[in-house]
């Protein structure tokens, strides 16, 4: 399988973001969270890993947002939860080759189930979209720390796991399931001062 480069990556960014202040917004997003990943990898336990299909993935998984802005320049927030599949349509479009497209419709929250859909009648079809290689995990894992927000904010660990609690504990026992088997980032090394975002305050974050 042939896996984009960087620049090829970001050439598609370009080509679909609406705005340059989404293109901003986007794919800074995604290169925080490739940086993340690539922070986790370094552990001798991630080795078995393929790094370079989790850069790939790391910077394309959100591509689909930009199809979530409207004419007047605003993102949808309403429909926000559509943003992976429509990634992942966008891919297809491109050719991509179906592993990378997952990366889009398989990242969101700690992994998104048919109950998830059917109970929260989520604007998407019913089924499993779930996080199932451990490189489409580490994704996932590596998005919750970072926050498109306004201003963008990074969370910490203990940040995520307050905010995915009101999804239920089902939810938290995930996301702790993917902190052990990744570690923790050091979120430090990215940014001078991390100030985790509070849960329940003000507009909801937006991540995944």
């Amino acid at each position: 399988m042939r896996i984009p480069g960087p620049e090829e990556i970001r050439a598609l960014h370009a080509k679909h973001a609406p705005t340059a202040e989404a293109f901003a917004s986007v794919h800074r997003h995604c290169e925080l969270v490739w940086s993340i990943a690539e922070q986790l990898l370094a552990s001798p336990r991630l080795s078995r890993l393929d790094a370079e299909l989790v850069r790939a993935g790391c910077l394309l998984h959100d591509i689909g947002v930009y199809r979530l802005y409207g004419e007047d320049g605003r993102l949808d927030h309403k429909n926000y939860i559509r943003h992976g599949l429509l990634g992942q349509e966008l891919l297809e479009s491109e050719g991509l080759p179906a592993a990378l497209c997952r990366f889009c419709s398989h990242h969101t929250g700690v992994g998104l189930t048919r109950q998830d859909v059917v109970s929260q009648n989520l604007p998407v079809p019913p089924a499993d979209y779930l996080a199932e290689t451990p490189e489409e995990r580490l994704v996932m894992y590596a998005d919750k720390f970072h926050s498109k927000s306004h201003p963008d904010r990074f969370l910490t660990p203990d940040a995520y796991a307050a905010h995915v609690r009101r999804f239920g504990e089902e939810k938290v026992f995930a996301f702790q399931a993917l902190r052990d088997e990744f570690g923790d980032p050091d979120l430090a090394l990215l940014t001078p001062h991390v100030e985790p975002l509070t849960p329940h305050v003000g507009r909801p974050h937006v991540s995944g």
